[in-house]
């Protein structure tokens, strides 16, 4: 079972997020922009496996958290100061991307 977020803050440009399990991660704004799921950036699949995604622009403004708020109870969702909001991480991806950061 996947552990819980206990707490998580903004420290200069990283999300930093504290899991239930003790476990501390520092994630680069940046990087967790560039990482985001949704559609949008990500792309969604068709059924013969093709991506479709948008062009996302990203700028100063891309990087910097306007708010995140907890989803549930399985992730967060960042606000972004240049509007974009339809990402949802999950905690497992979150997870996830701590090990591509180290």
């Amino acid at each position: 079972m996947q552990p819980g977020l206990e707490n998580m803050a903004v420290i200069g440009n990283e999300l930093a997020l504290r899991w239930e399990d003790g476990i501390e991660s520092y994630l680069p704004l940046d990087f967790l922009r560039k990482s985001c799921p949704c559609a949008l950036c990500a792309g969604e699949k068709d059924i013969l496996g093709n991506v479709y995604k948008g062009k996302a622009k990203l700028g100063p403004q891309s990087v910097q958290l306007k708010r995140c708020t907890i989803v549930g109870g399985y992730g967060i969702k960042p606000e972004w100061m240049d509007g974009h909001d339809s990402g949802i991480y999950s905690f497992s991806y979150l997870r996830s991307l701590d090990l591509d950061v180290a």
